[in-house]
């Protein structure tokens, strides 16, 4: 790309490349906003993996064409993720066909066994989310509930307000 196929040549091209890269990758999540880097869907959570395979990918090219076309599927994917998450503000109907929504796991200190059955969360990872979150008394937990990102929510203490947990069936 640089140079004849030397040390020098792969010294070159992985800084040229790298700089290019992150550049562009900086670039374009700050015309499209921090939004990109967030994992509040399942969609973004794939963009997320995806852009940093692309750009592992283009600073591994060995060819202007292959650097390019790694460049230009980053913007693609965040331009898309960004075009989805509009269409998700705009239309409930759009949201619900490519969102799923959260499950509860527990209920007011009792495990839901059909939703943990079904989401296939075996009780000893809810537990342990209970002890990341220093739930000291089953009793306390109000919620754990799945979300949507696949990340899982541990609500305890008194009160759980129903604002906190509105849209989600309850058991």
């Amino acid at each position: 790309m640089f140079f004849e196929e030397t040390w020098l040549d792969i010294a070159a091209r992985t800084l040229v490349l790298s700089l290019i890269g992150i550049a562009w990758v900086t670039l374009v999540i700050r015309l499209i906003g921090l939004r990109s880097l967030s994992k509040m869907t399942n969609f973004d959570f794939v963009v997320t993996i995806a852009s940093g395979s692309l750009l592992a990918g283009a600073v591994q090219a060995s060819e202007w064409t292959a650097f390019a076309q790694a460049l230009g599927a980053l913007a693609a994917l965040f331009g898309l993720q960004l075009l989805i998450a509009k269409l998700r503000q705009q239309s409930e109907s759009f949201e619900q066909a490519i969102q799923n929504g959260p499950i509860f796991l527990m209920w007011e200190g009792k495990f839901i066994d059909e939703a943990l059955r079904t989401s296939r969360v075996a009780k000893d990872d809810v537990i342990a989310k209970l002890r990341e979150a220093n739930v000291l008394e089953m009793s306390k937990v109000r919620a754990v509930v799945l979300e949507t990102t696949g990340d899982i929510s541990v609500l305890h203490g008194d009160k759980l307000e129903d604002d906190i947990v509105d849209g989600i069936d309850r058991p």
